[in-house]
């Protein structure tokens, strides 16, 4: 009995809560929130379940330790750029990569109703850029919000389309023939890839020259 006590010492000593919190956001990343159980993370550590339970508690505390680290490993957005439309741009595409780069953690963020303390960094940056912008009052925050908008929308059509099952036919099929018509260059480029980054960085660029141009 005693050794059995000393092994299970043994095991908990060789983990630290880093080192769980770790296994566990691998996990997640690769699987799913779904995937994330203590067996599983247990398995995954080579180690017993008791031992997660003495670092993390169980897996609602778990999954709660995971979110915050979520949360401050998002951090501080820091825009680049020397005119005002560069560096809210700049912002924008900050935020989309967090969002392409975290998809199961920020779904487990928005499980847990923690969608806008996320969001909370970006929106800090914007709101600094549009008042430095000149921008003040409804319409700072209306541009806020716009800009915010259009990353989400982006990276979930971004997401969709990953997803979706293969298109018969394709927008290869559906432009190749119309080629030979009026705007052949427009059907040849419609019928190739679409470059996500390129169509992000020419949307962004086009909405943010609008929200920061003269009041309607």
């Amino acid at each position: 009995m005693k050794g059995k006590e000393k092994g299970r010492e043994k095991s908990r000593a060789q983990l630290d809560r880093e080192q769980v919190l770790d296994t566990a956001a691998r996990l997640v990343k690769r699987h799913g929130p779904r995937a994330l159980t203590m067996r599983a993370l247990a398995a995954e550590l080579g180690t017993a379940v008791t031992s997660i339970y003495w670092h993390v508690g169980n897996r609602e505390s778990l999954l709660d330790a995971l979110v915050e680290r979520t949360l401050a490993d998002l951090g501080e957005i820091r825009a680049t750029g020397r005119a005002p439309a560069q560096r809210v741009a700049s912002v924008a595409r900050a935020l989309r990569h967090q969002l392409l780069d975290h998809p199961h953690l920020v779904a487990m963020v928005h499980e847990r109703g923690l969608t806008e303390r996320m969001f909370l960094p970006a929106q800090r940056a914007l709101v600094h850029e549009v008042h430095e912008a000149g921008l003040r009052g409804a319409r700072a925050a209306e541009a806020v919000r716009a800009v915010q908008v259009h990353v989400v929308g982006h990276v979930l059509v971004e997401r969709y389309r990953e997803r979706a099952p293969e298109q018969h036919p394709g927008e290869d099929e559906l432009w190749t023939a119309q080629a030979a018509e009026q705007d052949g260059a427009l059907a040849r480029a419609l019928a190739g890839p679409v470059d996500a980054e390129a169509l992000f960085t020419t949307s962004v660029k086009a909405l943010v020259a609008g929200l920061l141009g003269p009041a309607p």
